[in-house]
């Protein structure tokens, strides 16, 4: 790689701020020109970036529709029977080399990659724009906007009219310290409806700090600050989810001008997949080249690496964080459990002592909304095997049903194991 690309060092604009007239009424000419060359020493940066993300574009799979379609799969596929759906979106390129990093252009992933903070805690956030290699007439800029996020000073909120927007070519580095623990989602900013809508979009969320404390509760995992172990849980599990109008990434990838008032989603996606595919394994991480590795037995999922899958065993407290930056309301259902939501838009529901909480089956949640709900496994039923419950979003109008319930909508499977069956959990989603 170039030397001045996606250097972390003082940018010639901020050099210039910092030095002003001051180097050249010195007589530091010389080395003013000797900083602006290309050859000049890279300055070490003193905070490197907790997580280092790229922006760029790829492809993606989706099932057949029930109805042919000149749109799906999209004709420009490198290969239709894995990639049927061109996307934009985001890559976590976190201790990979300069070369490593430009060689994931082309290799977006949905949705994007979750990850999570601790309260009080500064964490860094550097974006890379690769640039988008199927349209490089697009020159757009992209950015990391915490949707929801309470504490974001306007320099990096993301939103582009008051704060940075990231050029192709270059990166820059968010810096956080969150104060209100909860579940959030994060998107790019610029041409939110177009880029949302190709897939960069994801979750992220805020642990806090009553985080360790076995005495509330036995795992020391938790919701919020509780001061009770209201919101303790054993096991949690990321729900992003979103939707896919095939029309408009057809278009994206035709140079084709989609027209937003005739918006139909096609697909309705948990975590970028549908059923069945939401229950197939997780992602098996990256090879030599920074690449992901496709999940066993399913190379279609190669860019959809993150599974809906909840396995539990009998016993433990389940948190589901749901987030939802699709454009319609979807109302998850979990049949034969009820849910306890503790949250809402990263709010803990407790005002001053007086429980907020409620249980329910069915949790609504509308365009741009999270909610924090907790069930309790029931017992097994003592045959081989599992016990299966369905998760699903009870508001079929979002998209079409390919053939048995729920295939090609957004659901997945809560499996309910004999209890000490499943080791402890070390990661979200595992």
């Amino acid at each position: 790689m170039k030397q001045n690309q996606f250097s972390g060092r003082v940018s010639r604009r901020d050099f210039l701020k910092l030095t002003g007239g001051g180097l050249l009424a010195a007589g530091g000419l010389g080395l003013l020109r000797k900083y602006l060359s290309p050859e000049s020493v890279a300055f070490a940066q003193i905070d490197p970036p907790d997580k280092i993300f790229a922006a760029t574009d790829g492809w993606m799979y989706l099932p057949p529709l029930p109805t042919p379609s000149p749109f799906h799969p999209d004709d420009l596929s490198p290969d239709p029977s894995l990639f049927t759906t061109y996307i934009f979106g985001f890559r976590d390129v976190t201790g990979m080399t300069d070369e490593q990093i430009l060689n994931q252009k082309m290799k977006a992933q949905h949705s994007a990659p979750m990850f999570w903070i601790d309260e009080d805690q500064t964490f860094r956030l550097e974006l890379r724009n690769l640039g988008l290699q199927m349209r490089p007439d697009l020159t757009d800029a992209h950015t990391v906007h915490f949707h929801g996020f309470k504490n974001a000073i306007p320099f990096f909120d993301g939103e582009p009219s008051s704060s940075v927007s990231v050029p192709m070519n270059r990166a820059f580095t968010y810096v956080y310290r969150p104060h209100d623990p909860g579940t959030y989602m994060f998107h790019c900013h610029v041409e939110d409806v177009e880029h949302v809508q190709m897939g960069m979009t994801g979750l992220v969320f805020i642990r806090p700090a009553q985080n360790g404390n076995t005495s509330l509760y036995p795992s020391g995992k938790y919701v919020f600050n509780d001061g009770d172990g209201s919101t303790g849980y054993d096991r949690e599990f990321g729900m992003m989810l979103t939707e896919m109008w095939v029309d408009s990434h057809w278009s994206d990838s035709h140079i084709q001008l989609p027209e937003w008032s005739d918006y139909k989603p096609d697909f309705s996606m948990i975590n970028g997949r549908v059923y069945p595919d939401t229950i197939a394994p997780k992602g098996q991480g990256f090879d030599t080249n920074g690449d992901l590795i496709a999940p066993a037995g399913f190379p279609n999922l190669q860019y959809q690496p993150i599974s809906s899958l909840v396995e539990c065993n009998a016993g433990d407290r389940v948190l589901l964080r749901f987030a939802n930056l699709g454009f319609m309301q979807a109302s998850m259902t979990l049949e034969g459990i009820q849910m306890r939501v503790v949250g809402k838009d990263a709010t803990y529901l407790n005002n001053g002592g007086i429980d907020l909480s409620y249980l329910t089956n069915t949790v609504v949640i509308h365009a741009g909304e999270s909610v924090d709900a907790i069930f309790t496994a029931p017992p097994h039923s003592g045959g081989s095997g599992p016990d299966t419950y369905l998760l699903y979003n009870r508001n079929f109008t979002m998209s079409h049903s390919i053939g048995d319930f729920g295939v090609g909508k957004q659901m997945t499977e809560i499996r309910v194991h004999p209890a000490g069956t499943l080791s402890a959990q070390t990661e979200p989603n595992t």
